[in-house]
């Protein structure tokens, strides 16, 4: 049976909850988290320096032979003009060279390249990291955002008791001072797919590829300096679970990045968050108990996984040893072993994790109204509620509010369960669990609205700096299968920067292709097309004016139009 310590996720009794001067209602570890990450240029040694503070992610400055090499380059334009900024107070050499550690923060790069204008700067990261980006606005575009905003304190005021305190890996996922955070990617111009040793601005930097939170991190280790620039320790335990939701992340993969890391002997660690890591023995200590934390979630969720338990159970068996709570690396500070352990279990093993109740469960909604009907109503369950509340039993508050909320719950029942959620999110030290149940909560008592968030909305911008033809596949998860019945016509896109796509929709899905044989062509522009997509056209207009032009037979085009959900594309 599942161990009967209390998890960590949340306090059940709030002893460490208290209010930060802004008047955020949260626990005392989260508020101190924000000490951690508090703006500052660290001079790491002589030459090198990162700027923990400015955003999500740190910005790293290396002082070469040839000039300054930049790695990472944060969410924007701004943001990596504010770190030129905290550089230029140290030194005025120019940037010659740019290293991404991943894809997750290389989207103000046309900040250092403005430094000096037609001056052609290399850009060395991962082959993988435009695909990626792609991936983040493509197909789960809706989704994937929606992730951000409920993760990240995207839509949460910055004080009162539901203001944000911090984001567990940086104060702020965007700071509100680099509004209106314009994109400034740059692709990668040096690429590389594995490990090898590059000669960057007269420095030797041996690149190892390290997946953590995404499969094109690496590790830069540059041996002259005894500095290692890496994705891998974070100011937090890892998160192996994301609860915007992410591909799984597999701890044993992880710690082969660690391993290596640990075996280059480093005096200075600099993380892609928080500040930096000196001495090798303070780092080997750390490092190595971090790395050991993670094999303890994989371990001890395999232990009680194959005692038979389940996902629910696992997550309540596996706690971290209380050694972890001694350094804030190691800290749920960001997200929760619980989650983290059922993620584990879940990417090994699948959804169905052998509680017969998880093979065939009822709908929700139909769960949720014969479970009311079976307590004696919903009056009773709304006490049972109040009662859970009064105790601060939140788990309890939480599953029956949401029951009444799925059941065609009133304002009542959404008000119960926004409570419940605050509970939780002032109890708990994870940031991710804090700005995750308090944006919910806001969305349940009407104080936020999120249902653009729950539909796929194309941005005209980004249509276009995506490349036009590349939203043409995406429509595949748009199809309306039942508009689609009977249906069999294929479409080729011919777009006047010499781009073409196809799709066939048949059988009740849109496939993508390359166009050849196609039953109708499309001609147009990308902007028309962007615009279609984006709600400023609709296809009927496109067809009138001339805009968009048909060969073959129009008509079926526009049935085979409307089976995607695009309003642009049905009118």
């Amino acid at each position: 049976m599942p161990d009967a310590r209390p998890s960590r996720s949340f306090e059940p009794d709030g002893a460490h909850t208290v209010t930060a001067p802004g008047g955020q209602i949260a626990h005392a570890a989260h508020v101190a988290q924000s000490e951690r990450l508090a703006r500052r240029l660290y001079e790491v040694m002589p030459g090198v320096w990162t700027l923990v503070g400015n955003g999500l992610s740190n910005q790293t400055f290396v002082d070469a032979p040839e000039g300054i090499i930049a790695i990472d380059t944060g969410e924007s334009v701004e943001e990596m003009a504010s770190a030129l900024g905290e550089l230029r107070a140290v030194t005025d050499r120019p940037i010659v060279a740019v290293l991404y550690t991943h894809f997750h923060y290389v989207n103000g790069t046309a900040a250092v390249l403005a430094e000096r204008p037609g001056v052609e700067v290399p850009i060395h990261g991962h082959e993988r990291i435009a695909g990626n980006l792609r991936r983040a606005g493509g197909e789960v575009a809706p989704t994937y955002g929606r992730g951000l905003v409920e993760q990240f304190a995207v839509a949460m005021p910055t004080s009162g008791p539901d203001g944000t305190v911090n984001v567990g890996l940086g104060n702020f996922y965007r700071d509100p001072a680099h509004a209106p955070f314009t994109g400034g990617h740059v692709p990668v111009t040096h690429p590389f797919d594995g490990a090898t040793v590059l000669q960057v601005a007269g420095l030797e930097v041996h690149v190892q590829p390290a997946p953590s939170d995404a499969d094109d991190s690496v590790t830069f280790w540059f041996p002259a300096l005894g500095v290692a620039v890496h994705n891998l320790v974070w100011p937090v335990l890892f998160n192996v679970f994301a609860i915007r939701g992410e591909e799984y992340r597999d701890p044993r993969v992880m710690l082969t990045g660690l391993d290596h890391l640990l075996s280059l002997g480093a005096d200075h660690l600099v993380a892609t968050h928080g500040p930096p890591m000196s001495g090798r023995d303070e780092i080997a200590r750390r490092v190595t108990r971090y790395r050991d934390s993670i094999q303890f979630l994989w371990d001890q969720t395999v232990r009680h996984t194959n005692r038979g338990l389940s996902s629910v159970e696992v997550g309540h068996a596996v706690r971290l040893p209380d050694q972890c709570d001694d350094d804030f690396i190691t800290s749920e500070l960001y997200g929760v072993t619980e989650h983290h352990a059922r993620q584990i279990r879940s990417g090994l093993f699948g959804f169905f994790d052998g509680d017969p109740a998880n093979l065939f469960p009822l709908p929700p909604a139909e769960r949720a109204r014969r479970t009311i009907a079976g307590f004696g109503g919903r009056e009773v369950v709304r006490a049972q509620v109040t009662e859970a509340l009064n105790a601060g039993d939140a788990r309890w508050a939480v599953e029956l509010a949401s029951m009444l909320v799925r059941d065609d719950g009133d304002e009542t029942d959404r008000h119960l369960l926004a409570s419940a959620l605050r509970m939780v999110a002032q109890r708990t030290s994870a940031a991710n669990i804090r700005n995750w149940c308090i944006t919910r909560a806001r969305e349940l008592d009407g104080s936020l609205d999120l249902e653009r968030l729950r539909q796929h909305r194309f941005s005209t911008r980004q249509v276009l700096a995506g490349g036009a033809v590349r939203s043409v596949p995406v429509l595949r998860v748009l199809l309306d299968p039942e508009a689609a019945v009977g249906v069999d016509t294929h479409v080729r896109w011919e777009f006047d920067d010499g781009t073409s796509a196809g799709l066939h929709v048949r059988n009740c899905v849109a496939v993508p292709t390359e166009g050849e044989g196609a039953d109708v062509t499309v001609r147009c522009s990308p902007q028309v097309w962007a615009e279609l997509l984006g709600g400023q056209r609709t296809l009927s207009a496109a067809l009138a004016d001339g805009s968009m032009q048909v060969v073959d037979d129009v008509r079926r085009l526009q049935a085979a139009l409307r089976v995607f959900d695009v309003e642009g594309l049905r009118s």
